[in-house]
């Protein structure tokens, strides 16, 4: 199930400056209320992912990888996106 334990999981977060499968059904999803979110699902992958500038669990080891990578549609860094976040999110993060 969706929010099930599992052994691993690898999500895709975004491929270069590609919007898959384009911006209207991007949006849709990135402005979809929380509430919503916890109801259903997309049927289809959408990247970059609708949600990771709100995600400190994946901005911030984006930041050791690639802070300057730049969203094709919020038009910010993985660095802007980061020092946006509140800081007891950041906090939350464990380095490895």
């Amino acid at each position: 199930t969706r929010w099930a334990q599992r052994t691993i999981d690898i999500d895709l977060i975004a491929i270069g400056q590609n919007v898959v499968p384009n911006r209207e059904i991007f949006k849709n999803w990135q402005l979809l209320p929380f509430s919503q979110q916890m109801k259903i699902a997309p049927d289809q992958l959408i990247l970059p992912h609708p949600r990771m500038q709100d995600r400190a669990f994946v901005l911030g080891p984006m930041m050791d990888i690639c802070p300057a990578w730049f969203h094709p549609i919020i038009h910010q860094s993985v660095s802007q996106m980061y020092d946006a976040l509140d800081t007891e999110d950041k906090a939350e993060l464990i380095p490895l």
